[in-house]
Formats: C-alpha cells, structure tokens, sequence
C-alpha cells in the first residue's frame, strides 16, 4: 500500500518535472541560462512583467527568490535595472543585447528537448498533456490561492 503513494499523478509529475529540469539545465547551461531564468526572459521579452513584483507572479515565485534569481542574472549579464521614471522607488528590469541574443536559441533547444522526451507520444497525446498539465495546474493555484500569471 505505501509503494502507491509512488505512483500518484503527484510523485509522478514531480519525477517528470525534476526530469525536465535536468534535460534543460544541461542544454541552457553553455547558453548562459538556467532553467529558472525562463520565465523571466519570456516575460521581459514579451512585455508581460517589467517590475521584480510582476515578474514573481509571472513566474508563480516569492519575492525573496526573485530577488535573488535578478540580482544573479544582473550578474551575468542578462538584465539591467533602470529607474521607473513613474514611480522612482521602483525599477524596470529590461533584458539586455547579449540575453536578446541568445534567447532564442535557449528557446530553440528547449523545445528540441521536449520533442525528444515526448519521442513516443504522438501530437495528439503530446497536446493532451499539455492540456491536462495546464488544468492541473489551474486547479492547484486555485487549492492553494496563488496568484496566476498577470
């Protein structure tokens, strides 16, 4: 009867999930990226988050590892604050030439290795994962009250 609790939809995600996060560590790591700065890349470049508040709901973390994820990716290079000219109290966090640059390769590999580890699903199964994923994860922001991407 333990041995189920290691088959529930929960152990399992979390297998697959620390299973991706492997597979992207080891492709972004000689583009300068880990997996974590994805979220915040993707907000930045898209326009959906400039402030270090907006971008830990994007990426559904505390403030505190936010914090800490931008001052390492400022360290390297990836982003730079500059004065909100509407509220000088807060900064905007904008990405710089070199991240831009090699976005979309991180990108690019990225999905190559969704394609690989999904090799044995077909486009339909593929999707419907997605999907699923997707309304779990939706239901699980609501258990708990997290705030959704803005």
């Amino acid at each position: 009867m333990a041995d189920e609790v290691l088959s529930t939809p929960g152990h399992l995600i979390s297998l697959a999930a620390r299973g991706f996060a492997r597979l992207s560590e080891s492709r972004l790591k000689p583009l300068g990226f880990g997996v974590g700065h994805l979220p915040v890349l993707v907000a930045l470049r898209d326009g959906k988050a400039h402030t270090q508040r907006d971008l830990a709901r994007f990426a559904r973390i505390g403030q505190p590892p936010m914090a800490q994820m931008l001052a390492r990716m400022e360290r390297d290079g990836l982003i730079q604050r500059t004065r909100d000219p509407s509220d000088g109290r807060s900064s905007r966090i904008v990405l710089t030439r070199a991240a831009r640059e090699r976005l979309p390769a991180a990108i690019a590999t990225l999905y190559e290795g969704n394609r690989q580890a999904l090799a044995g699903f077909t486009a339909t199964e593929a999707s419907q994962l997605a999907d699923l994923l997707t309304r779990l994860i939706d239901q699980l922001d609501q258990l708990t009250g997290a705030e959704t991407s803005p």
